[in-house]
């Protein structure tokens, strides 16, 4: 089983930027495709952006494409969300998630494609 830890999330003004960390124990980190979703209050969790296990691909969702950019390092076990031009939407918990299954990044946009969840770290981007 995977434990998954996220870092990063604050209070930062619209248009600003926050970088989130995810760091991972327990199981082989570099074989899993891992994700970013987020919920609002009063909202469904949705999806934001996932990585390949290799790195090669990513995905995001089209209300963060060209402004967050998800990437991994495997040497130290962390996926990162760097999120730029904030707008108070983007306001919400930011959940780390590892696929269900190794060496495959089937269907990344569903959440019920991974099996493991971080706690969550709080974004409040303020107007």
């Amino acid at each position: 089983q995977v434990q998954l830890v996220e870092s990063g999330g604050g209070l930062v003004q619209a248009g600003g930027s926050l970088r989130l960390s995810c760091a991972a124990s327990g199981r082989t980190f570099s074989t899993y495709t891992k994700g970013w979703f987020r919920q609002a209050p009063g909202k469904e969790r949705e999806f934001v952006a996932a990585i390949s296990w290799s790195g090669t691909s990513t995905y995001y969702a089209d209300s963060v494409k060209g402004r967050f950019t998800i990437s991994r390092d495997n040497a130290k076990n962390t996926v990162y969300l760097q999120m730029n031009s904030l707008k108070p939407e983007d306001t919400a918990v930011y959940y780390c998630a590892e696929h269900i299954y190794d060496h495959s990044d089937y269907v990344v946009s569903l959440d019920t494609s991974f099996g493991s969840w971080g706690q969550g770290t709080q974004v409040t981007v303020s107007s």
